[in-house]
């Protein structure tokens, strides 16, 4: 059921727990006027009033405001400061964005208040639609789009079936130094609908109308970087400002267009579904940067830094402000609507994940620094709140997920079920170790670090649908981070094909969900120097995808396309049974046989881990031999995905193998 407060946000302008009373806070409500020498000529404040009930909830009912049917406003609230620093003056009055605010527009910020303490906070404004008393979530142009009453719906991929594909909500066309243009929502969703076209893109043939690259790699889950609203205009949007507002920059293809962030997000969010693409969001938790908060009601949600809050600790908040989540409060409880006793952080939080849910159809939330968070019981409350309103809107359990980011891997936290499931970061230091043929660090033997590699359990998660692997992550900074195909020629291998392949397959048929990070799957490189990881390179670093065109990039492309196929269609790789069927290390060899599944739904992968090929593997009598090969049953045959060709069965267990090259057979009906 929708919380209480976003209920009364329908009909009501509200402000939830402001700091300061004197003044009463007041709402400053308009229409912009481009052009004119003062833009908010016609702008009103209207005071809130404090509920009977509640006196840390401040209302006034849109249909009291004078507003007129149809028509956009802009609006702030009027706040005392209450930021605590000492270039703070707490007489300050300032105009303050709404924290519950669905859509923000960066081309207006707040004017100073007519008062002689009158001060400009900088923050955009505000936007809603006015309707038949209703406030209706839109973009700055009226544009509007109703959540589709289908959703959550039951043929979309399970947990154990998903492919996901990471993508920057950033990124850009790279020429020398130079940004030639700034991706959009709109541009993403021209990866997804082939009858979509990229505005800021129009040259690049991945990009273009018929391409539909998603559909065409095959993914079933999209991830993106943090799509709500941030001042961040170049880097990824993991300083969060306004967190149920879809990010302005993200929406705005620029002039003569207007920003339809919110339409535009949307279409992406309903595009994946009707293609049967679960659709995942990154959430940041830990802080938030410029947040309404931190002027409305800062002590309340906010850690101040120097001032011995004990829920500082060793959290990094990377330039913004900490969330407090463990200071109690008692008053108007969000959720329930009733007097209660809460953490004003915590089920702010929670508002967030519910707004993203309802509005746009979300099945699956990333959690990014959860070791900023530092708060267990805050974690499980989130998820187990986002689990149980998933449910109540239909959702199956196996139909969605909140995951978390640390890379450590904390392991209690699954165990504790505190959240679904973790980054798997130790899978990408395993699999770029595997592919230089080298055992992990700490491993005893190269057979130890495979065992790892291919079945989590070996690293402790108790199921497949617990650990996310990946290859290369969007935190592509410092080196051993960087992102694959450049971490090979740092390490001076020249056969990067060969081995990226190689590694695509380790990826494709272990233990696990496999993300792909945007462009891994044509060995996109970097274009900015991103050795070092602290810079803000790796957020401005763009994903090239222009290079699909190269022939050795596109044959790639077609390659993990093929083992994307086999990984969102095979039932054998939707369990977590694991068999090691095969080892040799003799002659220098570093062969390892596994094999996926059981019964009659097995999927068997031979991989060669070093320089050693067959000799003569065009000999009509050479071969390798695999003793304990799985038996055919009868009136099947196996498929080799890598290179879509059946294999005679005279050949079953005895194909020649080739120095850093996989096969993956697929056992199928004849």
């Amino acid at each position: 059921m929708l919380p209480d407060l976003l209920q009364r946000r329908r009909t009501h302008f509200l402000l939830w727990r402001p700091g300061a009373y004197d003044p009463p806070p007041a709402l400053y409500i308009g229409q912009p006027q481009l052009g004119n020498t003062d833009a908010y000529a016609d702008y009103r404040e209207i005071r809130l009033q404090p509920e009977p009930q509640f006196p840390d909830l401040w209302t006034v009912a849109a249909r009291d405001c004078q507003l007129s049917d149809g028509q956009v406003y802009h609006y702030w609230f009027r706040v005392r400061n209450t930021l605590p620093y000492d270039y703070a003056d707490s007489d300050q009055i300032l105009y303050s964005s709404d924290p519950l605010a669905t859509t923000i527009d960066r081309r207006w910020l707040a004017p100073v208040p007519p008062v002689p303490t009158g001060v400009s906070s900088q923050e955009p404004a505000s936007v809603i639609l006015y309707h038949d008393g209703q406030l209706i979530p839109s973009d700055p142009n009226g544009k509007s789009a109703l959540a589709a009453s289908t959703h959550p719906a039951s043929d979309l991929p399970a947990n154990n079936c998903l492919v996901i594909y990471e993508l920057p909500t950033r990124w850009a066309k790279q020429a020398g130094d130079r940004h030639l243009g700034v991706g959009t929502f709109r541009d993403i969703l021209a990866l997804l609908d082939p009858d979509a076209m990229p505005p800021n893109f129009p040259e690049v043939l991945a990009l273009g109308r018929g391409a539909a690259h998603l559909q065409a790699l095959g993914v079933n889950c999209l991830e993106l970087l943090p799509p709500a609203d941030s001042p961040d205009r170049w880097e990824w949007g993991y300083g969060t400002a306004n967190f149920l507002a879809p990010d302005f920059d993200l929406g705005n293809a620029g002039p003569p267009t207007e920003p339809t962030a919110l339409f535009d997000l949307m279409a992406i969010a309903q595009t994946c579904h009707q293609h049967g693409l679960r659709f995942f969001i990154d959430a940041v938790t830990a802080f938030a940067r410029e947040h309404p908060y931190r002027h409305i009601n800062f002590l309340d949600f906010f850690v101040q830094w120097g001032a011995g809050d004990p829920e500082q600790g060793d959290r990094d908040g990377f330039g913004g402000d900490l969330f407090k989540y463990n200071l109690w409060v008692d008053g108007y409880h969000p959720i329930t609507g009733e007097r209660g006793r809460f953490v004003p952080s915590r089920e702010y939080m929670k508002l967030y994940i519910a707004h993203w849910l309802e509005q746009y159809q979300v099945d699956g939330v990333r959690l990014d620094s959860v070791n900023n968070v530092a708060n267990y019981d805050f974690l499980q409350e989130f998820k187990d709140f986002a689990r149980a309103y998933w449910g109540d809107r239909g959702g199956d359990d196996d139909q969605f997920l909140v995951l978390g980011e640390e890379l450590s891997v904390p392991l209690t936290l699954i165990h504790q079920k505190r959240l679904d499931g973790l980054w798997n970061e130790k899978f990408k230091h395993i699999a770029r170790q595997i592919i230089l043929g080298q055992n992990a660090p700490g491993d005893g033997s190269f057979e130890w670090s495979i065992r790892k590699l291919i079945d989590c359990r070996y690293l402790g998660f108790t199921d497949g649908t617990q650990a996310v692997n990946y290859l290369t992550s969007h935190d592509v900074g410092g080196f051993g981070n960087e992102r694959l195909y450049n971490y090979l020629v740092n390490n001076g291998v020249n056969d990067a094909e060969r081995r990226i392949k190689l590694a695509f397959v380790c990826l494709l048929t272990a233990v696990g969900m496999p993300m792909i990070l945007a462009g891994d799957e044509f060995a996109d490189e970097h274009d900015l120097d991103v050795s070092d990881e602290h810079s803000d390179h790796k957020q401005v670093d763009p994903v090239n995808f222009q290079r699909l065109e190269e022939a050795w990039r596109y044959r790639l492309f077609q390659y993990v396309a093929r083992l994307v196929h086999l990984r969102t269609h095979a039932a054998a790789l939707a369990v977590n049974d694991t068999n090691f069927l095969h080892t040799d290390y003799s002659e220098g060899k570093k062969v390892v046989v596994w094999q996926r599944g059981c019964g009659e739904h097995l999927v068997v992968v031979v991989a060669n881990f070093s320089d050693y090929g067959t000799p003569e593997p065009l000999h009509p009598d050479t071969e390798y031999v695999i003793a304990n090969y799985p038996k055919t049953p009868t009136g099947r045959y196996w498929h080799e995905v890598t290179q879509d060709r059946m294999v005679l069965p005279e050949w079953i267990g005895r194909e020649p193998i080739f120095p850093w090259e996989a096969k993956v057979y697929r056992l199928i009906d004849a």
